[in-house]
This record gives C-alpha cells, structure tokens and sequence, in this order.
C-alpha cells in the first residue's frame, strides 16, 4: 500500500513543482519545497482520509510549505525593480547578496507522464518571467490566493479553508492581487502570455543572436535588438535600459585587447519560462574549454529582441546539458 501511496504521489510531482517555482520565483528553491512537500505528505499519509484528491491535499502540503519558507526571506526580485538604469560600466562588478528571480527549463514542463492528471493544469499555466517578476511583488498570502484561485480555479471555500481565513478575507487578498497584477501586465492575457513552442522567426532569430555573441560582432547584435531593449544580469544590480547602452557595455567584454574580456562564448539555444533562451558557455583567457557561464532568457516581439534576462546558474543538468564544451 505505502509504495502504492508514493507511486500516486510521485504522478504529481512535476505540477507541484511548477507550483513551487510561481509561488518561491527560484527553480533551486522549488526543487526543495518540492521535496520538503512530499516528505511532509509521505509521513502524513495516514492521515489522508480520501475526501479530496491526492492532487488537492498534495497542493495544500505545497502551498503551506513555501508561506513558511517565505516567513523567511525577502522577495525575490530582478535588478530593474532596485536601481535606476545605469550608464556602460567599464570596472569590476559588484554582487548583491539578495534572492533573485530565476529561471526554469521548459523540458521539465515538457516531460510529463503519459498518465499525468496535472499535465492540462501546467500546460495553462503561465510562467513567464514578466508573470513571475510581477507575482513576486504580492505578498505570500496574496500571491497564494492569486495562484490557487485564477491559475487552479480552487473556490473561494477551499481557498479560505488552506489560508485559514473566512471566505470574504481570501476574496479580499485575490483582489488585491489582481489589482497589483493589472498596474504590472497587460490587461489582456494573451498580450503577456508568451507561446508554448519556438516559432520558426524564434528559431531564426536565435541563430542569429548565437552568431553573433559567438562571433563577437557587435553590429549584428545591434539589429537583433530593439532600441529600447533591456538587459538584466542578476545577481549583479546592474542593468541597461536601451540597446546603445547593452551595447556599450558588450564592447569592453566582447573585446580580447580589454581587461574587461570575459572570454570567447558558445551558447546553446534552449527554452526557459516559456520563452526562447539560449545555455552560454564561455572559455576565458588561457583555457581550452568552454565553462558553464549561465541562461539567458529572451523576450521577442515582432522580430526584435526586446529584453535579455541572463541569469547564473548554479547547475545546467535540469536543461539535459553537460557543464563543459571541449574548444
């Protein structure tokens, strides 16, 4: 009964972790509430007494497990939400020692048991970076109530039952989240909603935006950018708010004569948070081989890349990719 038990469990895991990700905005830190959740529903299994789905009660586990682990820290954030744009900066760069956003690889939302009940629930659900920045503003009950109403159509009652809270104190905080929700995004969902797969203009536009960081050809990452793109690089608050200054700055790190050289890239086109991405690699000054460097998220409109997220990651194996490419 009990390998029965997890094996009913494990047919979840992906969704929860999904839920995990939205409500804690960091892949890193979802895998482990994900995991606390589960082992929290595997000692509690005898209390399960059958009256709502496994799915609903693992969900319950879930969303308790990230409000207390967000008791604990500050929100996570993207730098554009901290500091003012910032002019090309020529010198050493400077970590913040805070939470950040992150992102999630798109083939751990892709593979889905052929018998996953959630795979509908998470195929719906958005995830894009702009969502997730903007849920990250609410506060965590908020943000629960927001995710459990709008994202898996829970009812006010069950709603306020997991909250412990009357039923017109939960409808109150999804309004207000709603409200944060309309001063950040579009008012329609599809203007936000971005895609579930590469188009072929993507596709292309990735070709060329992989060409040109590994060429180091300045002018062609000039065409691929709107003018008014955005950069971040998160943990470093630094970030640039139109495409003269990302380029500014890309001249002093793409330039091997400039002490500011970061090293020749190879990058590898991927997807994260339903949108086009690209693994970068880079080998640096008296190396052979290319290192893990980190993800960059792409935003793209009308054939123009319009924002770059680029995140470090501290792992490339939930993306199916090696740590190193021999030069």
């Amino acid at each position: 009964m009990d390998d029965g038990f997890g094996e009913l469990l494990e047919r979840h895991r992906r969704e929860i972790r999904v839920h995990c990700y939205r409500m804690s905005g960091s892949f890193e830190e979802a895998e482990d509430l994900t995991q606390e959740a589960f082992l929290r529903a595997w000692k509690g299994r005898a209390s399960f007494e059958g009256r709502a789905s496994v799915r609903t009660w693992l969900y319950r586990i879930a969303t308790n497990v990230c409000l207390d682990a967000l008791a604990r820290r500050p929100r996570r954030a993207l730098p554009d939400e901290l500091t003012p744009a910032a002019d090309p900066y020529a010198g050493e760069l400077a970590a913040l020692d805070r939470p950040w956003l992150g992102p999630f690889p798109d083939r751990l939302l892709d593979a889905a048991a052929p018998d996953d009940t959630g795979a509908a629930v998470v195929e719906r659900e958005t995830i894009e970076l702009a969502f997730l920045a903007a849920i990250q503003l609410l506060p965590p009950r908020q943000r629960a109530a927001l995710v459990l109403r709008d994202v898996l159509d829970w009812s006010a009652k069950d709603t306020a039952a997991l909250l412990e809270t009357s039923v017109a104190s939960a409808n109150s905080a999804l309004q207000r989240a709603r409200e944060t929700l309309r001063s950040r995004l579009p008012a329609r969902r599809a203007d936000w909603s971005a895609p579930a797969a590469t188009t072929a203009g993507e596709t292309a536009l990735l070709r060329r935006f992989v060409a040109a960081y590994e060429s180091a050809d300045l002018s062609a990452v000039v065409e691929l950018l709107r003018e008014d793109a955005r950069a971040v690089m998160p943990p470093f608050p630094l970030w640039f708010d139109s495409r003269a200054r990302i380029v500014a700055a890309l001249s002093t790190s793409f330039d091997a004569e400039s002490p500011y050289f970061t090293g020749r890239f190879r990058m590898v086109p991927i997807r994260a948070n339903r949108s086009p991405a690209v693994a970068t690699y880079v080998c640096r000054r008296g190396e052979n081989e290319f290192r893990r460097f980190g993800v960059t998220v792409l935003t793209v409109e009308h054939g123009l890349v319009t924002a770059m997220a680029a995140f470090e990651t501290p792992s490339f194996a939930p993306y199916g990719l090696p740590e190193t490419l021999r030069g």
